[in-house]
């Protein structure tokens, strides 16, 4: 299932990204938790970077804290 916020659309696997960023653990290990490498894991947060218009990770974990998405 999808999430939809203001024409973004992001898998609940996207938002698992971000909330593992937002509590502070580092790409290589949230790949690890979610059983993908720590380059898929940068590789996916660009796409949702790009998706939502950010240029960054932490601008990406805001925006969608702000949303209350996390």
């Amino acid at each position: 299932m999808n999430v939809l916020t203001e024409g973004v659309e992001l898998s609940h696997a996207d938002l698992a990204l971000l909330a593992e960023l937002a509590k502070g653990v580092t790409v290589d290990r949230v790949g690890r938790r979610l059983d993908i490498s720590g380059r898929t894991v940068r590789r996916r947060l660009r796409g949702i970077c790009d998706r939502i218009g950010v240029a960054t990770a932490i601008e990406a974990v805001a925006w969608a804290a702000r949303r209350q998405l996390i």
